[in-house]
């Protein structure tokens, strides 16, 4: 087998078996296929051919996030070449990855939320559509790859309950906000079933053609959204996602019921936002304070 038949095993071996995610087996590919073009023989290199090609992208200025996440695609490759006996060892296991740069998620403030969420009114379907789908995303904390694949049998609008699918086929129980509820249920009762036409599928949130939104839809709706609110900054979906963690973390909510509520299989991944609240607290004492740096 050449290197190219290994590599289709192994991404049909994260599929099938190990279950992940379109995105993350995408990532997979894009990255072995980049490692393949600058190593020889990607199924049988050694530590320090590896090693010379993060060298290569550390030079291209990649960010050490970045090169990380290529070094976590080889060993998952090597990994699964370990299992099948192709090879005796990863010559991925002992690399290390570059120093990470500590980077504070970036959120908004509650009254920029709303301001966000309420330009969109009921004057029309598609209207009802993206303040259903921003109220859900803010008010429940849910990516925006699990707003898209919402079916309406994950929602339980009388008990006020979503049952998201997030990362690695993982579910959780997540509640939803008074005006969650409210606008989901007006849009699927009146104007859901306007613009659904043919489409005969359970996903919730649809365009106005009637078929699934993507994720490219969602960041334009949101994007559109900051226009029309006067918002300058640089707004994407995931930042209601970080707006949501960092407002429940600074009104006193618990770090594990965060965690849970994001869906985090490893609470360090949920701390990161208690360093946003931090921040925001050294920022007002610097602003403010008349021994901080700000101007008096």
């Amino acid at each position: 087998m050449d290197t190219d038949e290994y590599l289709d095993g192994f991404l049909t071996w994260a599929v099938l078996v190990r279950n992940l995610s379109p995105n993350t087996v995408s990532a997979y590919n894009r990255d072995l296929i980049e490692a393949a073009e600058f190593v020889d023989d990607l199924v049988y290199a050694d530590s320090a051919q590896l090693g010379q090609w993060l060298q290569h992208l550390s030079k291209q200025k990649l960010a050490p996030s970045t090169i990380t996440r290529k070094l976590s695609s080889l060993r998952a490759f090597y990994s699964y070449l370990t299992q099948r006996e192709i090879i005796k060892s990863s010559p991925a296991a002992k690399i290390r990855p570059p120093s990470a740069i500590f980077r504070v998620p970036h959120c908004i403030s509650v009254k920029e939320v709303i301001r966000l969420i309420e330009v969109w009114t009921a004057e029309d379907a598609l209207s009802v559509r993206n303040r259903a789908l921003l109220e859900l995303a803010y008010g429940s904390g849910l990516r925006e790859g699990e707003l898209v694949s919402l079916t309406v049998d994950r929602l339980s609008l009388d008990e006020g309950w979503v049952r998201p699918m997030g990362k690695g086929a993982r579910e959780r129980m997540v509640p939803m906000s008074s005006p969650s509820v409210r606008w989901i249920g007006l849009y699927l009762d009146r104007w859901r079933p306007d613009i659904s036409g043919c489409y005969s599928g359970k996903t919730v949130f649809l365009t106005r053609n009637g078929n699934p939104l993507s994720r490219m839809t969602v960041w334009n709706i949101v994007r559109n959204s900051a226009v029309k609110a006067g918002i300058t900054s640089r707004i994407h979906p995931h930042m209601l996602r970080h707006s949501f963690a960092t407002h429940l973390l600074e009104g006193g909510a618990d770090l594990r019921v965060v965690q849970e509520l994001l869906g985090h299989s490893d609470i360090r991944t949920t701390e990161i936002y208690t360093s946003v609240s931090r921040k925001r607290l050294s920022d007002a004492v610097n602003k403010y304070h008349p021994r901080g740096t700000g101007t008096w």
